[in-house]
């Protein structure tokens, strides 16, 4: 009796203790990434490479993933994915995977080897896989389990001639932001004789990660109920108001919003992107931005950009981090963060395979 009654309690209680980490947890809204690079015969290429994958390869790796399309836009350079998770981006010789929540981003790795390998005779050169800090490290997947755990699966996926690898936890003073940088090539340096080396060294990442939204600003990234709206209808109208559609003006825009809450989108601008997610829940409120830039951008490009990125969703903290190849754009971002009442609070710089430089820098509210 002594031990059906101990059973009982501890089934009851294990009961109660799931149930409150369910209440407690939320959506994870900060992203995994991974960005793929590969080289092939110029026909291939030519012909659009990894664009000429038809829509059920890329389903097939998605679902490995556990996301799928809401939407889509392409141009003539790329093509554009607004996913269940977050976003996708084909290039005919790159691929970029964004995924937050619980997704399994990291199992995508060898469903696209197999379909870049063997249909269409490319090669992959480089791969680079970042995070931020979960908030909810606690809820995810195999083999996102820990940053130890997702070394090991990327070492395991990728293969052999991607001879130069490093991977690296780039600190800050705040416990809740770091970034988890993997990267691998085929090549040590940026040597501009390598025939796989496109004119990337010129181009240059943005990924803002920010928590603690504005509540008021956040607000209008709930739907109201029973709106009867499409989700392409009701992010339409969450760009316009949000004002996020003047960010890039000159971007055509893949917008969607989510019932009841959380908003996705994409742009395109000639052969660039960029790409916003918010989950706006207060608790555990969250906004990302990518996009890229040129080393023969304006020099007030990107500062602008960071500032309207700011007023948009006003954070109470933020981080940075820029991949380049050396150039100074990291210098800017204070410049431009600082006045709207952020300030710098830790900056880290560090060096990975194929001549690329990471800069890392965490931004507060000042009243903290």
């Amino acid at each position: 009796l002594s031990l059906s009654l101990s059973l009982s309690l501890y089934i009851y209680l294990s009961d109660q203790f799931n149930i409150y980490s369910m209440a407690i947890s939320g959506f994870e809204g900060f992203e995994k990434r991974l960005e793929l690079h590969f080289s092939g015969d110029d026909p291939v290429i030519g012909l659009g490479g990894l664009r000429q994958l038809d829509f059920e390869s890329l389903e097939e790796v998605l679902h490995a993933v556990q996301c799928t399309v809401v939407s889509a836009v392409g141009n003539q350079y790329f093509d554009s994915y607004v996913l269940s998770e977050s976003s996708l981006f084909v290039y005919p010789t790159k691929i970029i995977i964004k995924t937050c929540g619980t997704t399994q981003l990291l199992k995508s790795i060898r469903p696209l080897l197999h379909f870049a390998s063997d249909h269409l005779g490319l090669t992959l050169c480089l791969c680079r896989y970042t995070r931020g800090n979960f908030i909810f490290p606690k809820l995810q997947p195999y083999p996102h389990t820990s940053f130890r755990d997702e070394v090991i699966y990327l070492e395991e996926s990728l293969p052999t001639h991607l001879c130069y690898r490093k991977a690296s936890v780039m600190p800050s003073k705040l416990s809740s932001h770091s970034w988890h940088v993997f990267s691998a090539s085929d090549d040590d340096d940026d040597d501009d004789d390598q025939p796989h080396v496109p004119p990337a060294d010129e181009l240059y990442t943005v990924e803002v990660c920010m928590t603690e939204l504005d509540r008021v600003l956040s607000r209008k990234f709930f739907r109201r109920p029973n709106d009867g709206k499409s989700g392409d209808s009701a992010g339409r109208e969450m760009t316009e108001i949000t004002g996020i559609g003047d960010i890039n003006p000159n971007a055509l825009i893949c917008d969607f919003a989510f019932d009841p809450c959380g908003y996705s989108m994409n742009g395109i601008d000639g052969d660039r992107y960029s790409t916003i997610h918010v989950t706006p829940e207060e608790g555990y409120s969250y906004a990302s931005f990518e996009c890229v830039g040129s080393i023969y951008d304006e020099h007030d490009d990107i500062v602008e950009v960071l500032k309207k990125v700011v007023q948009v969703f006003r954070p109470g903290t933020m981080s940075v981090s820029i991949t380049c190849t050396g150039h100074e754009v990291w210098t800017r971002v204070a410049s431009a963060i600082e006045p709207l009442g952020l300030k710098c609070r830790s900056c880290a710089v560090d060096e990975f395979p194929a001549g690329e430089r990471v800069v890392f820098q965490t931004f507060t509210n000042r009243r903290k």
